[in-house]
């Protein structure tokens, strides 16, 4: 079962592809075709499988193939099949009923418990205002786990200090509460006397730039990409990284999925799993530095 030149020179010159492209393709049947021979002997592609290409997808995995160059592979032999169909020199297309490896999804990535730490309580923001607003940025992400839309969207009237909670609305305008602590009630309300001392007119945001409007999705990244910087190596350093980081901490503390489900505002549980992973990341981590024999 070799590439055919007919193959080979449809690739070439009807669908223009590069000659590394064409020699990808032509190396992909063959190597098939050698699987195939150890297993079955000499073998025409009409008597190729679907079984048969499994057995070899399953051969790839276990060489530890990355399944984005598995499913590369697959996608030459969908091509090949395909010509030999159009041409009548097979019946049926054996990939036809295969499915490729799913790609591994990446996990979230997070900041340390301790990095968050360094930069809540020993890096310096800056004066007056802007620096009092931009450390309360990052602050509320870390403790509350909300949306950079979510966070954007809130009003002074959300907050509810009698109670200790929050008002956020989410996706598709569902509204949740999110309570709060003392060190986070502490937090905001030095940064509500800075505010409104720096600036007295202003709309009903909670953050505000210095016109005192409601500040942009862009204004927000930058000042937690900027503070992030300053002590991690990460290349994510968006809202939504402390987002992770905030999910991340309350499960490494022992906090109930479930919990953490309704406090980021999650539809399934199944998205709030990921976090599992991430923490056994971790630990994995730890291990493999710590333990004498790993």
């Amino acid at each position: 079962m070799l590439a055919t030149d007919s193959f080979l020179e449809y690739l070439q010159f009807e669908r223009n592809y590069a000659s590394g492209t064409v020699a990808y393709y032509q190396a992909d049947v063959r190597e098939l075709q050698e699987f195939g021979k150890k297993l079955r002997g000499d073998l025409k592609p009409a008597d190729v499988d679907a079984e048969l290409v499994r057995e070899w997808i399953t051969s790839l995995m276990d060489k530890g193939m990355a399944p984005n160059t598995i499913n590369r592979k697959l996608s030459s032999l969908r091509a090949y099949f395909k010509f030999l169909l159009k041409r009548g020199e097979v019946a049926s297309d054996p990939l036809q009923k295969v499915t490729g490896p799913k790609k591994k999804k990446p996990l979230p990535a997070f900041v340390k418990e301790t990095e968050m730490n360094r930069l809540l309580d020993d890096m310096d923001f800056g004066e007056g205002f802007e620096g009092c607003r931009d450390r309360m940025i990052i602050e509320m992400f870390y403790e509350t786990g909300m949306r950079r839309a979510e966070l954007i969207g809130l009003n002074d009237a959300d907050v509810d200090f009698s109670d200790s909670v929050i008002k956020v609305t989410g996706k598709r305008n569902k509204q949740r509460l999110i309570p709060f602590d003392e060190e986070l009630r502490h937090s905001m309300q030095e940064y509500l006397k800075a505010r409104n001392e720096a600036i007295p007119v202003r709309s009903g945001a909670f953050f505000v730039g210095k016109t005192g409007k409601r500040l942009s999705q862009n204004v927000v990244a930058q000042v937690v990409r900027q503070n992030l910087s300053k002590v991690v190596t990460i290349k994510k350093r968006s809202p939504h990284v402390l987002r992770h980081t905030f999910a991340t901490v309350m499960l490494n503390n022992g906090a109930d999925l479930d919990a953490i489900k309704e406090l980021l505002g999650h539809e399934s549980l199944a998205t709030t799993e990921v976090y599992t992973h991430t923490t056994f990341e971790e630990l994995k981590k730890v291990y493999n530095q710590a333990h004498p024999r790993a």
